[in-house]
This record gives structure tokens, C-alpha cells and sequence, in this order.
């Protein structure tokens, strides 16, 4: 009986589970949609009930005898605050929640490392911040923090990932002074450990209420987005990931860290390597302003990539751009239009290629290693024509992702605890 690692997802719209063998293959998956349990997908125990219902289904195709280690990746930017029993004392800001207590803001300004991730409306320490005069506050948890804790009975600690925007120092390894002068209460923050480290095991409650031995590691997770890196793969220097979602994403893993807070780039650690990034506000949402998916898919079929339209687009929905350039005013060039839709199709996705390519050759100029390859995720990289046009602009090897699961990323670093405990 081969032995299984889990990981979870718990996303923006529902919980996704992964069980894991040691050679990475997957024996099992499960998905459960948030809206199935309310309407509000930022209530905790909507999380909570989903990621219990998405387990259960997990575990019905599996031997749960064979179940060594669990853990989980959250959205990066939420927090929550709790009291000392792990109970939330208020409705969580989001990933993309903004504080607009602008004294907050100010402070941090002041304080803040210009490298760091903890600067803007949108990070984890402003968050903190707000919530700690919350009354009867014990601590402040990343949203895959307080899902773990579900398990293990631990609501003090965190990974360095879910942790660097709110101000964690990766590369010194600890809260850094400057955060107590922002007026924070240090003791607040979560204990902070590498993602895959073992922060406890089950607790007698959750044992039973899966079925699960008691001495199932609860392993630190990470965010959804290194965990979706992870899902892919990618495990050297110069390997890159490009998202083709809503927006365009990229990340490449790099030997050192590469930091430019004006472009929105920051790194994360993983291991012994780091995960530096960016993304750009262009990508499928514009796409979708002026075609239906149906539409794309039938323009595509009438594409040659080998050619270029010799059009020189920006996709962009409305304007400014924060990376690989960095212009709040940077206006869209979606001009001359062709005639043919096709063209005009042909034209975008080149457009957007081109963000990509100098995105990777920014990440580079910023000291990144070159790119060696690229696997691509998300709804775009099922375009057959995209990829040509991609592959032609970038002139690296394209390879298929592993997995485009967030949660098999997390499943990698739960087989990584249960191996350093010793449990496989």
C-alpha cells in the first residue's frame, strides 16, 4: 500500500483536494464549490464546511489507512483575527480587500523596507493592523493558517509564504523591528516555519471526524499561487510558469531573490530557491471584452501563429499597467483594427505574447536567471494558436505542467513533511 500525502485548496470559489504518492502521481481528487454552503464566500465556517465536505469526498476514493500528512494553501492576503481557542472575531479582509485607514497606510510607508511585500492597501500587515484592536484578539492568521489549525489544534503558526506580505523577512528569518514600530503587537503574529515543516499532527476531534490515524502530520502550507508553481513541475533555476487566466501572470524560479516593489515583483522561498514574479493587467479579461469563449475558440482555428499581423498591441482593459511596465497611465493600443476578426483576434493574442516575453526579459534585467522553459496553466494555455504564437516570441521550450491543481503544489509539500517526520 503505497502511502498518501493530501493537499488542499481553499480558493476564492470553492475547496479542491488532492491525495498524493511518493512518485508525485495522484491517486485521488475532489472539488467542492463554496456557494454550496452560502452566499458568503468570505464567511469562515463556509470555508471550513467546504473543505470538510471536499475531505470526506477525497477520502471515499481512497484507503484513509494509507493517509500519512495533510496540508493546505489559501489565498495569499487574507487575514483573520482570532481569540486564543483559534475562534475568527470578525468577517476576514480578503486577499483583494483594501484598508483605507490612511494613517495605517502612512505608517508603514514610513516603516516598511522599500523591498518589502507588506507596503500597499492590499497587504497582509495593514490588515493586521486594523484587526488588532479587534476586542479579545490572541492572533493574526493567514486564511490557510486557520484551515490547518482546523486540523492540528494550532492557531499560532504560519509558512514564510502566506507570511511575506504581512512583513515577515524571508532572508533573515524572523519579524523584522520595523513592524513594532508601526504600532503592531508583535505577539499577535503567528510562529513562522518553511513551508512542508511539520507544525503538529491530527487532534483526537478531527481524527474521528475523518477516519484518519492520529499521528497524520498537519504540515505548513503555502499560497494559492506557489502552490499552483509547485503543481506544475518546475523544480529548477530558469524554469518558468506563465498563468492565462483573467490576467497574465509569470514566475520563474531563481538561485536568489528578486525584489522591485514598483512592478509588483516580490519573491518567495521555496527550499533552497525562490519563486520571483509579476503580473501584468493584461490577459484573458480583455480578451473577453470583445469575444465570448466560443467565439475565441472559433477565430483561433482560422490563425496562422507562424506569421506575424505586424500590429503592435497592448491589450489592456482600461489604463495602467503595473507590470513588466510600471504606468498607472499607460493607455490600451488596440489600433488599427483589421478588418478580418480573426486578424483583430490574432493581433491580441500576439499583443499579449509580446507582455509575456518582456516580462521574463524584465525579471532577467532585474537579475533573474534567463529562461530555460516555460509550462504554461490556466484556460488560455489550452489555445492551440496562443501557444505557437507564445512559443515563437519566447524561443524557449514549452513543457506540459505536471498538474494546473493548486492543490497537487500543496500535496508535494505534505509528502515533503511526511518524509522529513519520517512517515513514509
Amino acid at each position: 500500500m503505497a502511502p498518501l500525502a493530501i493537499g488542499i485548496d481553499i480558493g476564492t470559489s470553492g475547496a479542491r483536494a488532492v491525495a498524493m504518492r511518493p512518485d508525485f502521481s495522484i491517486a485521488s481528487h475532489a472539488a467542492v464549490p463554496l456557494d454550496r454552503f452560502g452566499a458568503n464566500g468570505r464567511d469562515p465556517a463556509v470555508w471550513w464546511t467546504a473543505v470538510e465536505a471536499t475531505l470526506k469526498e477525497l477520502l471515499s476514493g481512497i484507503d484513509r489507512a494509507a493517509v500519512r500528512s495533510i496540508a493546505v494553501d489559501g489565498t495569499s492576503g487574507t487575514v483573520l483575527p482570532v481569540d486564543s481557542a483559534g475562534r475568527p472575531l470578525a468577517e476576514p479582509l480578503m486577499y483583494n480587500d483594501k484598508v483605507l485607514d490612511d494613517a495605517i497606510l502612512a505608517v508603514i510607508a514610513r516603516g516598511a523596507p522599500e523591498a518589502s511585500a507588506a507596503h500597499g492597501a492590499t497587504s497582509g500587515l495593514a490588515k493586521a493592523l486594523a484587526f488588532q484592536l479587534v476586542p479579545g484578539v490572541a492572533r493574526m492568521l493567514h486564511q490557510a493558517d486557520w484551515i490547518a489549525g482546523q486540523f492540528s489544534g494550532r492557531f499560532d503558526v504560519s509558512d514564510e509564504n502566506n507570511s511575506l506580505k504581512t512583513g515577515y523577512d524571508v532572508e533573515a528569518g524572523r519579524w523584522p523591528d520595523w513592524i513594532a514600530a508601526t504600532g503592531m503587537r508583535m505577539e499577535l503574529l503567528p510562529k513562522v516555519t518553511r513551508p512542508g515543516s511539520v507544525a503538529g499532527r491530527l487532534t483526537t476531534e478531527a481524527a474521528e471526524r475523518f477516519g484518519l490515524a492520529r499521528d497524520v502530520a498537519v504540515v505548513t502550507g503555502t499560497t494559492d499561487g506557489c502552490a499552483s508553481f509547485l503543481a506544475t513541475g518546475a523544480t529548477t533555476a530558469g524554469e518558468g510558469v506563465t498563468a492565462l487566466g483573467s490576467s497574465l501572470t509569470i514566475k520563474i524560479l531563481s538561485d536568489r531573490p528578486i525584489s522591485a516593489p514598483r512592478y509588483g515583483i516580490y519573491s518567495h522561498r521555496l527550499g533552497d530557491a525562490w519563486l520571483a514574479g509579476g503580473a501584468s493587467n493584461s490577459g484573458g479579461k480583455v480578451l473577453a471584452q470583445h469575444f465570448s469563449v466560443a467565439r475565441i475558440i472559433e477565430l483561433s482555428a482560422a490563425i496562422d501563429p507562424a506569421t506575424e499581423t505586424g500590429l503592435d498591441y497592448y491589450p489592456l482593459g482600461i489604463a495602467g499597467e503595473r507590470f513588466p511596465i510600471a504606468d498607472p497611465a499607460l493607455p490600451p493600443r488596440l489600433e488599427p483594427r483589421p478588418q478580418s476578426e480573426a486578424d483583430y483576434l490574432k493581433a491580441m493574442l500576439e499583443g499579449i505574447a509580446g507582455i509575456e516575453a518582456l516580462g521574463y526579459r524584465r525579471l532577467a534585467e532585474l537579475g533573474a536567471p534567463k529562461l530555460t522553459s516555460v509550462r504554461s496553466v490556466g484556460g488560455g494555455a489550452a489555445n492551440a494558436a496562443w501557444t505557437a504564437i507564445r512559443q515563437r516570441k519566447l524561443g524557449v521550450d514549452f513543457l506540459a505542467a505536471l498538474s494546473d491543481e493548486a492543490a497537487a503544489g500543496t500535496a508535494r509539500l505534505a509528502l515533503k513533511g511526511a518524509s522529513e517526520a519520517g512517515l513514509l
